[in-house]
């Protein structure tokens, strides 16, 4: 700093004094709230069964998504498979989780179901710990379970080759972080009327901003962020996922990090980008319900025919959304089977009024599920 100059907010007299225009989020706020409402009444339509799967469904993509914005792919299956051990789902025929995987899921679950618990430097210790079970962030090893120390210097994010790496942020010097992680601990568990949906866009932003860890900042601060919308629901069960929706808007979620870690104090901008987020993630939920539920009555109408596997695993296709046009060899070549006995498999359907034909006979024909049965 020169003068009272300062590149970064942290680096201002005021901070962490954070303002923002409550009059400017009044709008953007009462819709999440009444999206809010109009999801949990939907899912209160839902059976049992239907709405754990809904949650397994939001909670893989949870944890697949946020390691995504990191740069890291876990295993789709490894995932899916841990979840639903944990929450108790059924499900058949999925590989183990590796341990990174597990640490992940962990650290998710412990933020939404556990909502009610305060958080801690213990809690995030313990949550950057299962992230990182070798103590090891890729080939580099990192410290865990403990904040950052900058023994290989200052904390930056940086982008580019070595020799062109532009600096996007650099966060406070690692003497400080213990102080503001208190203060951010306290400020984070104490009774307030605030929003705890403009709290959880608070909270996001702030803990990025401290970086109080050496790797695993992006993955908790969004923890954290859901834990607050977990309160804000009032529920552990989570049906929408804030995380697959940064995810489709990454480049604007960088853009909208960088400014406002150099702007002012003023949190207004953020908190609407961050807002029109959860909205989003929540109209992707309610899509995805009408997707659950169209499914279920799909197989009720179903219920007593008599189908054989291969035929149930091709109709989940389609219901799921199959990619381009089903034909009898792709149904074949799915069901790993022969044309015959694909070709056998479809007209049993056709015949059932379950599938409809939408070409010219012979290989090219192309089939549908019958609009019927998906109203």
């Amino acid at each position: 700093m020169n003068g009272g100059e300062w590149r970064y907010i942290w680096q201002s007299e005021a901070w962490p004094r954070w303002h923002y225009d409550l009059a400017l989020l009044a709008t953007p706020l009462s819709r999440v709230t009444h999206a809010q409402g109009r999801l949990l009444g939907r899912l209160a339509d839902v059976g049992m069964d239907l709405q754990q799967r809904a949650i397994l469904n939001v909670l893989t993509g949870e944890v697949l998504q946020s390691s995504v914005i990191e740069g890291e792919r876990l295993n789709g299956a490894a995932v899916r498979s841990s979840l639903a051990r944990r929450l108790g789902v059924d499900e058949a025929g999925v590989p183990v989780a590796d341990r990174a995987v597990e640490g992940m899921v962990q650290m998710v679950l412990d933020a939404t179901l556990h909502y009610r618990l305060p958080l801690t430097a213990e809690r995030l210790f313990a949550w950057q710990a299962a992230l990182f079970p070798t103590g090891y962030s890729g080939m580099l090893p990192i410290r865990v379970g403990g904040w950052r120390d900058d023994s290989r210097g200052p904390m930056q994010v940086v982008t580019g080759p070595i020799g062109r790496q532009r600096v996007h942020y650099e966060a406070p010097p690692a003497a400080r972080v213990a102080a503001e992680m208190a203060g951010f601990l306290v400020w984070i568990n104490e009774a307030s009327e605030e929003s705890p949906i403009v709290r959880a866009g608070v909270a996001h932003l702030w803990f990025v901003t401290v970086h109080p860890f050496e790797d695993g900042n992006g993955r908790i601060a969004r923890a954290i962020a859901e834990w607050l919308l977990a309160r804000a629901d009032g529920t552990p069960q989570r049906f929408y996922s804030l995380s697959a929706q940064i995810e489709r808007e990454k480049k604007s979620y960088y853009l909208l990090l960088e400014q406002a870690q150099k702007g002012t104090l003023s949190l207004t901008d953020w908190l609407l980008w961050f807002l029109a987020m959860v909205e989003q993630a929540i109209i992707q939920a309610e899509q995805s319900v009408a997707s659950v539920l169209s499914k279920a009555r799909f197989w009720q109408r179903l219920a007593g025919i008599p189908l054989n596997e291969r035929q149930i695993k091709l109709l989940n296709r389609l219901l799921d959304g199959f990619s381009g046009h089903l034909t009898s060899s792709k149904w074949a070549a799915i069901g790993k089977c022969s044309q015959d006995s694909a070709l056998r498999d479809i007209n049993d359907l056709l015949a059932r009024g379950i599938l409809s034909k939408t070409s010219a006979g012979g290989r090219s024909s192309r089939y549908l599920l019958t609009a019927e049965l998906l109203e």
